[in-house]
């Protein structure tokens, strides 16, 4: 699929508009379509913990007695108001953001036809691939579907700094982001050993090695070069401020809300965090959109 080419064209005249910044820009790329898509999100899951709580309960997925209607519905439920905020602001931070990077990188199609698929296609989907850890317990919650928000936040801050700052920069050097992302969460959430008491164990250290290598290799058969990159990104960084401030929202964004997302204790009062599907939305999230970028799908 191709970016829309309005977009673009009203991105790159506000670039070259005299006193007109990035807020500008913003402003001038904004749909209030997408607006009202966006801030029905909040609604749809106020509304639904509105229900007396049995109703909520009965629309819960149960993996032992699972149907097509709750594997849907249950990525919308909360038993807890504490759960529902924590989800709602999770959802404000990685929209929000994910969707300012996409309309100044030019790609806002790309991301609202994504965050439709995350909305109407991934419930199901993670559903039924929770079935493949059986238990008897019933699965709710929108954190799969922020997760999947967060999966797609890499691919946004690439194709914004490519737009922004590294003009011919190459989509396909993305997974090198991808790799230590997938390393760090197991850090943090992979049990602690026995012989580790005060800190991760060893399968989370190995696991973050390995994804940071492999990141490391990914980058350097791409021609990447590491501190180069990073040099320069700061510096094109530091010199558009408006630009650089977003680009750092959008990293400490992606460094901080695994540490949300991947708790070292997943378990809460009656519930436990399900870190199998906080980690199949980003995975998925993130390998999908991909491989359509690096196709050139999203290309004019």
């Amino acid at each position: 699929m191709t970016a829309s080419s309005n977009t673009r064209s009203e991105v790159a005249a506000g670039r070259d508009a005299d006193g007109v910044g990035v807020r500008g820009e913003l402003v001038a790329g904004v749909r209030l379509v997408d607006l009202l898509a966006l801030a029905a999100v909040p609604v749809v899951l106020g509304a639904v913990f509105a229900l007396p709580e049995p109703t909520r309960r009965s629309l819960a997925f149960a993996y032992a007695e699972p149907t097509v209607l709750t594997a849907f519905t249950a990525h919308y439920v909360h038993l807890e108001a504490g759960h529902l905020v924590g989800n709602v602001v999770g959802y404000g931070l990685l929209a929000g953001v994910g969707y300012a990077l996409a309309v100044l990188a030019g790609y806002r199609r790309f991301f609202m036809i994504a965050f439709t698929t995350f909305l109407a296609a991934f419930p199901v989907a993670l559903s039924a691939l929770n079935l493949a850890v059986p238990r008897n317990a019933i699965g709710f919650g929108f954190s799969g579907v922020n997760m999947a928000l967060f999966g797609l936040l890499p691919l946004l801050l690439g194709v914004y700094a490519r737009e922004r700052f590294f003009p011919g920069a190459s989509i396909r050097s993305l997974p090198a982001v991808f790799f230590p992302l997938v390393g760090w969460m197991a850090l943090l959430a992979l049990p602690v050993s026995p012989g580790a008491l005060d800190g991760p164990g060893i399968a989370g250290i190995a696991t973050a090695v390995a994804g940071l290598v492999l990141g490391l290799l990914y980058a350097s058969s791409t021609g990447i070069r590491i501190r180069r990159a990073i040099r320069s990104g700061a510096r094109a960084a530091v010199s558009n401020p408006g630009e650089g401030d977003l680009f750092a929202i959008g990293v400490a964004l992606v460094v901080g809300y695994p540490i949300v997302g991947f708790p070292g204790d997943p378990t809460g009062t009656g519930s436990v965090v399900n870190l199998y599907v906080h980690l199949l939305g980003f995975c998925l999230a993130f390998i999908g959109p991909f491989a359509l970028l690096a196709a050139g799908v999203f290309e004019e």
